[in-house]
């Protein structure tokens, strides 16, 4: 079912924001000089990327899950997932309820 045709034409931003790059170079100022926005990283962000553990991986723990899974001996422990996603679920609700009060 057609509706209608869709365009595909480039947004431009409004006149009032238009800033070639000669008139930043003349003003003193580039893109990356300006202000940017801050953000904040979760707790959960910040003991990850500061726990070290980039680069890790158990090579040997994959292909024992890939054997099982392969020769249909892997086994799913249902209530440990069911718990990891409640206690996940619980850290999110109560990340997002400190951000409101």
């Amino acid at each position: 079912m057609k509706i209608g045709q869709l365009e595909n034409k480039a947004i431009q931003p409004a006149a009032g924001e238009r800033k070639s790059a000669s008139t930043a170079a003349a003003a003193g100022t580039t893109a990356s000089n300006e202000a940017s926005a801050q953000v904040q990283l979760s707790e959960t962000v910040s003991q990850l990327s500061a726990g070290g553990t980039e680069g890790v991986f158990d090579a040997e723990k994959v292909e024992r899950i890939s054997n099982a899974i392969r020769d249909g001996k892997f086994q799913i422990n249902a209530d440990a997932i069911a718990d990891k996603l409640i206690s996940n679920a619980q850290e999110l609700l109560s990340n997002v309820g400190g951000r409101q009060g």
